[in-house]
Formats: structure tokens, sequence, C-alpha cells
């Protein structure tokens, strides 16, 4: 099983060392602490375990470390940067674990853009040796690299020719869109092996600077107190300890204290329950930061996320999630309100956009994902985005015979216009409605209201509305339909369907890029008897059908 939870003093690839308003983030991977032991991770080459500890790594300079305001990126080793993702380790995974693994790099290196962009925590590149493959990846998604002009140090993206495949983490897109290196230009260095250094590479905008290799520190340290002093992040305020989940793991569940899941394995469903919070809501911010990684929207973020991400790696076979709540609404509301009231405070803001973090990985799993809303549920703002998330809703339309519960309900608070935005830019709201615009106005005016069946349904919040005769025939053909259905179809229908609209990098990266590199990682040119991957480092020729369709 892979475990997502890290520490510090656990970690085996990389260093942090926090020197008041900096954090270095050294990576020095150690060969030896691979998740498998048939390879080894020479030249800082990484796998999903090194990527792991840098995901924690980056939670834990956001919350754990408010008074850092820049984090300088570098590598333990003076000749290798780092050399990508390791080679016999996507040669020997399997093919659900390479795009598992590539989906999850892509999103660790987003919530370093989204530290510089929204946590006014800039994260900069300092470059010794090579820099390779996803190595180059990693320091494109920092916002300033530095390049050792010594002759030997240099950039590169060299998966085409080395190994029949596509950069796996966003390197050909943020290429173009982001340092908006010209087309000609990166088709050459796509197709170089040995990349480009010095002058080329900064003239060519693949680095921002180039010095000599003994001032790279130097300067490193200068351009992160320009950035420091552009950042309004806190100076004088203590951190947030990330404390251990304390999950439970059962044959079949998967036990947190807001969240729980239960998989029914004959129909290969997981069902995921949120529950809403069980103590009051803090007086302030002060009262917040005192409760720390138990504040419920922090807490409940934290557990579904792990949850989230176990159920991709290590439960391949379940591909349906039904998602449920349970709880107060009126205590949903008064966190929406809280956090919407206090995000001039660092932690608050950081607990708000951890929670968009957390609701874009649901988005973008691939997982068919359903709703179902009855009695006793609480989809109240923030949780009501877990609906709006699913490919269908199932609302109950009344009560259930014999159940003296209320009818069920949700209400829609500030939270789903604005703070939690999909990879496409817009909220969830507007991505269901764009035929039907004048339906975000209507909701957004019967914000606070308690909406039952017939009124969700009109305003476009649910799918079905079944009354309690129909209620368990429909939810179970559904989740059964889903059962039969090739996953792979059905892995492109969902990520088709989800992001209508405006494209951006991101949609870019998981969308076209993702589709792309699913496709090639099958190619008998790439893991064929003579495929690239399969070849690499035996010193033997590939052996390439030629056709291009």
């Amino acid at each position: 099983m892979i475990d997502f939870e890290r520490h510090p003093d656990t970690y085996r690839h990389w260093k942090l060392d926090v020197e008041g308003e900096i954090a270095w983030v050294r990576m020095d991977v150690d060969e030896t602490g691979g998740l498998r032991d048939d390879y080894e991770l020479k030249l800082n080459s990484y796998d999903l375990g090194v990527d792991i500890e840098l995901y924690d790594c980056v939670q834990r300079l956001r919350f754990e470390h408010p008074g850092v305001r820049t984090v300088i990126l570098t590598s333990g080793n003076d000749k290798v940067f780092c050399a990508g993702a390791n080679i016999k380790m996507l040669a020997g995974s399997t093919h659900g674990h390479k795009v598992n693994f590539c989906k999850f790099t892509n999103e660790t290196r987003l919530y370093i853009e989204d530290a510089t962009e929204n946590s006014h925590q800039s994260w900069i590149c300092a470059v010794t040796g090579s820099c390779a493959g996803g190595g180059y990846e990693l320091a494109l998604a920092c916002d300033h690299i530095i390049l050792a002009d010594d002759g030997s140090s240099s950039v590169s993206l060299p998966e085409l020719p080395l190994l029949a495949v596509l950069p796996g983490t966003g390197g050909l897109t943020r290429l173009v869109d982001k340092r908006k290196v010209r087309r000609d230009r990166a088709d050459f260095f796509c197709a170089t092996e040995e990349g480009v250094r010095g002058k080329r590479a900064s003239g060519w905008n693949l680095v921002d600077e180039i010095v000599p290799r003994t001032k790279l520190e130097e300067t490193a340290r200068t351009r992160a107190a320009e950035f420091a002093a552009r950042s309004d992040r806190p100076t004088d305020e203590s951190g947030i300890a990330l404390t251990p989940l304390g999950r439970e793991l059962g044959e079949n569940t998967l036990s947190y204290g807001l969240v729980s899941v239960e998989i029914d394995r004959d129909v290969r469903s997981a069902t995921i329950t949120v529950k809403g919070p069980e103590s009051p809501c803090p007086a302030d911010a002060k009262a917040a930061k005192a409760e720390g990684a138990s504040f419920w929207a922090l807490r409940m973020a934290r557990e579904l996320d792990d949850a989230m991400l176990h159920l991709r790696l290590n439960e391949e076979d379940i591909g349906t999630w039904v998602l449920n709540t349970e709880g107060d609404a009126d205590a949903v509301a008064a966190y929406d309100a809280f956090v919407a009231a206090n995000g001039n405070d660092w932690f608050v803001r950081e607990v708000s956009l951890y929670l968009r973090r957390v609701l874009k990985r649901l988005d973008l799993s691939s997982r068919s994902i359903f709703a179902t809303i009855a009695p006793g549920s609480c989809f109240t703002g923030v949780l009501l985005e877990l609906a709006l998330a699913a490919d269908r809703t199932y609302m109950l339309d009344g009560q259930f015979e014999g159940d003296n519960r209320p009818a069920a309900k949700v209400r829609l608070t500030e939270a789903n216009f604005g703070p939690y935005p999909m990879s496409n830019g817009l909220t969830r709201m507007q991505s269901r409605s764009l035929g039907e615009p004048d339906l975000v106005d209507k909701a957004e005016a019967a914000k606070s209201q308690d909406l039952e069946a017939a009124e969700a349904d009109e305003l476009g919040l649910v799918t079905f509305t079944p009354d309690d005769i129909d209620w368990e025939d429909e939810v179970r053909l559904a989740i059964e339909e889903r059962s039969v259905f090739s996953p792979d179809a059905l892995t492109g229908m969902e990520a088709s369907l989800r992001f209508a609209g405006p494209e951006t990098m991101e949609t870019k990266i998981f969308g076209r890029l993702t589709a792309w590199q699913n496709w090639i990682f099958q190619r008998p040119n790439a893991i064929g008897e003579t495929g690239a991957l399969t070849l690499y480092g035996s010193g033997k020729r590939n052996n390439f059908d030629r056709r291009r369709v």
C-alpha cells in the first residue's frame, strides 16, 4: 500500500532548512529509497515516493512556516540537479501507476505555482548540473530559474528522443504557455537529448538568468530577498502544525474523524461520507489558529485529500465514488461565512486555498462521481461543491417511509460563487450552467435558503429527484451500470464533459497532455519488446513502428 502521509523528520529525499523569510529545499534523493526494490533512484531521479515528500514539504511550508516568503529549490548533488522520473521505475510500472504518478506529480507542480500566485510564497530554482525531463518540469513550476553558467549545467526535455514518450508533468505546455518560448525554438529544444545551456538557455527564455557557478548561491539569496520584499506573509506569527491524520484502514473501510469510506467490491464503488462541523465556529481568526489542524475546514480538507489519494493509487478497480454528507447545515454555513470574513488572515487564506486544491483534485480524479442527497445530508456551501463536482446528483424528493427526519435540503452560500474555481477558471455553478447563465444569477439570489428537491432541480443543482419508491432502484442501477462500462471510455467521457468553457494551462495539462500521455504510454514504440522505455540503458537499438497514424 502507498501511504501519502509524511513528515520532515522522516524525509529520505529532501532537506528543508528555514532561514527567516527564506527556506531552502534541497533535492538529495536516496538511491535505495524507492517505493519498489527493482530500481535505484540514481542521478537524483524520482518516483512517486520522492514526490509525496515534496508535496508534504509544499503543504508544510504554507501552514507551518507563515514567515517564509521565498523558497529556493536546488539540488544536493553538484553534478546533477535532477534526472527526472526514474526510467526503470516507469518501465516496470503498470500503466495505471504511470498515469496516476503523472497526475499526482502534475498536481504538486501546480500547488507550487499556487503558492506563488495566491499565498505569496514565491519559489526560485537554482540549477547546477543536468536538469532533465521531470527535473526541468519541476524548475518550470518555479517563478524564477537561475542556471549556473559553467559549461556543463543544462536544461532539457529529452523524453521524445530518448524514451518515445512526452514530458509527463506539463513541460510542453509550460514551455510555450507560461514561459512563452517561441514555437520553433521549443521544437528544437524538445528534440535534443543534450539540452541547452548558457547564453542560449537564457536567450531562448528557458531560464531567467545565468550566473557563474561561484555566484549561484549569492544570486539566489539576492533574488529571494527581492521576492520576499513583495510578499504580505506575516513575519511575526507561529505556524500551524499539520499533525498526523489518525487514519484507520480496514479491508473495505477507511476511517478518519470527519471522513469515512466504505467499499463495495461487487459493484466496484466507494461511498465517501463527509461530516459537517461538530463544534461551533471559532469567534475569530486567532481562535481558529489556536484550534490548529483540528479547525474543521482544514481537518476535513486534509482527510478528504488523503482519502482520494488512497483510492486513486491503492484502489484502482474502484471506479465509482458516491459522495454523501451529514451534519448541521447552519454550522457549515457559519464556517463559510467565517472563511469569507477572515480571508485577510494568512491562516484562513491558506485553509481556503487548500479547500480549492482539494476540490480540484476531486474534479481531476479519473473516477465516476455521483452524489446522493437524502434526509440527514448536509450539502451546504463548501460541502455542496462536492455535489456540484459530481457527474450526476440524486436528491430524494420528500422523505423515506417511516423516517421522521425532515426532507433533504441543500443550501447555497458565498462559497459557491467564487472562492473555489475549477481548473477552467469558472465556478462549478458557472460550468454547469454554460447554456443557461441566468441560472447562476437565480441561484445566487437563492443564497442562504434551504432548497428542497423541486427547487434544487429548478436551479440546476441536481440531476434527478426520485421519490422514496424509486430512490433505491435508481441509485443502485446507476452504480451497477457504471461498473459494466469500459473504464477507459468512462475516463475519456468524464474528463471531456467536466471542463466545459474556457481552456487554461491547467486544463491543457490535465486534458490534452494527460490524454496524449495515457495513449503513448501504451504504444509498442514506448513499451513493446523493442520500445524505447523497455530498452533504455541496454545499448540495444529501438525498432519503432514508423506509421504516423
